[in-house]
């Protein structure tokens, strides 16, 4: 049989069909991701320019701003699978959708008022970890204009989610490309004292961030009261009305997805300190390697985001069929990709690192072939990576959540930080051992969800009471 006919073979048809929607609903969740990247890289850059201590202080607070805002993402991220669900099961019900979003708008509140009183003591927080006194209250500073930005960044992202959920992500993409002008804009104007705004440095920043949230959640707010097909659900009538039944429902399934995601930051965040114990070059080296790893995992998270999308509409409808294809579709698609990126990382892994580093600098020297043989590690984790993100993403379309997380805990910090730390201090391995311990650690995490996938008809993985009988 020749090519032309099997890919023309109408059981294939099925498959080509999934394929096509999974594309068209990918490709702009990815750029989305991208564009996210690009708003917190403009941050650091214009930071760079304030100074080393400035950009010092910086990324402290955003990084324990970073903490929190994941926790808030994983949350929120529930909404999407019940969603899904409910638009699977019956393809108009408006008043579920209505009644999700609603409540995930409610959960955003209840979860942000506890994190802004803990983002308020930042500086006790950064002090009680050992940090340099005048940089913690930098940092605090900072992080007093930024922390409001922490709720509508997280209302920001259920609309989103419901514009992924009914297949229209591409409105998403054009305000978060638009939030990459509007931040470098905002901090230009704020950070430096452009177009009569005073100076105000870092709390510029933070001003700046803060506007930005707002930006992309009045934009959104905009495209769903206006666009015909988004109008109709109402999203904000009755917004006080309570709907405890889904309100828990939100937490049940969202909870363990956001102690899913504070594993797999912390455990990077621990990997960045193991580096700085055994020396300065092993960390610089790891950042480079971890951020080139960073920009393609985008790819594979978007590609995760239409997984669960798509397997939760055929949860819905009980399309055992549809859900098998709808799963591994995105899996075949995202690990194809990171496949291509794991060849580029070992066949050029010099022009990857030479966009970081000045190889004529002879400050570079000890370096540049660490971080070289960091990426040869990093090809193989590219793969394993792309493999847990989208499995996470595959069985949170099933609302499996609360084993994954077990799964994610075990891997992540005993199959991969336990190994890595065992490989760097007891074996000698240094800086090598911790990659080959990360690497591993997503090994074993990717290799659970698959299985848990392949076996989800004897796992009696069944719709539970509040998508069988919504209130």
């Amino acid at each position: 049989m020749s090519f032309a006919s099997a890919i023309s073979n109408p059981a294939l048809r099925p498959w080509r069909v999934e394929a096509k929607a999974t594309i068209v609903l990918a490709w702009p969740l990815i750029l989305t991701n991208l564009a996210q990247i690009l708003v917190n890289s403009t941050d650091v850059l214009m930071m760079g320019w304030l100074g080393p201590e400035e950009l010092a202080a910086g990324a402290l607070a955003f990084n324990v701003y970073f903490a929190f805002l994941m926790f808030g993402i994983g949350l929120v991220n529930a909404s999407a699978p019940l969603m899904a669900s409910e638009l699977g099961r019956r393809n108009h019900a408006v008043r579920e959708v209505r009644r999700t979003v609603r409540q995930t708008l409610w959960t955003c509140i209840a979860i942000t008022l506890p994190v802004w009183v803990a983002l308020w003591n930042t500086e006790a927080i950064l002090l009680a970890l050992g940090q340099n006194p005048k940089v913690a209250a930098q940092a605090t500073a900072y992080m007093h204009a930024l922390q409001w930005a922490y709720l509508p960044s997280l209302a920001y992202l259920t609309l989103r989610s419901f514009l992924s959920v009914l297949q229209r992500p591409r409105w998403a993409l054009a305000v978060g490309t638009s939030a990459i002008a509007v931040n470098a804009f905002a901090n230009w104007c704020l950070m430096f004292g452009n177009f009569g705004a005073p100076a105000l440095g870092l709390v510029g920043a933070g001003i700046a961030s803060f506007i930005t949230s707002l930006f992309t959640l009045g934009a959104l707010t905009l495209v769903v009261l206006s666009d015909r097909q988004f109008r109709r659900y109402h999203l904000f009538g009755r917004f006080w009305r309570a709907d405890w039944v889904r309100f828990r429902a939100i937490w049940t399934v969202g909870l363990p997805i956001a102690l899913t995601v504070t594993f797999e930051v912390t455990v990077f965040s621990a990997a960045a300190f193991l580096m700085g114990l055994i020396d300065t070059v092993s960390l610089a080296a790891h950042t480079i390697a971890l951020q080139l790893c960073a920009v393609s995992f985008m790819v594979p998270l978007g590609f995760a985001q239409a997984a669960t999308v798509r397997v939760g509409r055929a949860y819905g409808a009980n399309d055992e069929a549809a859900m098998s294809r709808a799963g591994w579709t995105p899996f075949i698609m995202g690990i194809a990709f990171m496949g291509v990126t794991a060849v580029f990382m070992i066949s050029a892994p010099h022009l990857l690192i030479g966009a970081f580093l000045d190889f004529a600098d002879p400050a570079n020297a000890r370096v540049i072939p660490l971080a070289v043989s960091f990426l040869f590690i990093a090809a193989l984790f590219q793969v394993f990576d792309g493999a847990q993100v989208i499995g996470a993403g595959m069985l949170r379309g099933l609302q499996d959540t609360r084993v994954p997380m077990i799964y994610a805990a075990l891997g992540y910090w005993i199959g991969g930080l336990g190994v890595g730390a065992l490989l760097a201090f007891p074996l000698g391995m240094a800086g090598l051992g911790v990659w080959i311990g990360l690497a591993s650690g997503l090994a074993i995490v990717s290799a659970l969800l698959i299985a848990r996938w392949i076996r989800r008809d004897r796992l009696r993985l069944t719709l539970p009471p509040w998508a069988r009988n919504p209130a």
